[in-house]
């Protein structure tokens, strides 16, 4: 749970950003948001969210 709202809040950050500073309008960021909802609910979402698993374990094993 932590790494997904972890995960949600940087990428809310980032999609904030681009609409701010990179000319990103709002209906690109909808669409975006529907398929990401689409795809959560695919058969593919799983696979999804154990490799993003499997990133965050390997980052927070770094150590420099």
């Amino acid at each position: 749970m932590a790494v997904s709202l972890s995960a949600a809040v940087l990428l809310g950050v980032l999609v904030w950003l681009l609409w701010r500073y990179a000319g990103v309008q709002i209906w690109h960021i909808v669409i975006c948001a529907l398929f990401g909802f689409y795809l959560s609910s695919s058969t593919v979402g799983p696979h999804v969210a154990n490799a993003l698993h499997s990133v965050a374990t390997f980052l927070s094993r770094l150590h420099f």
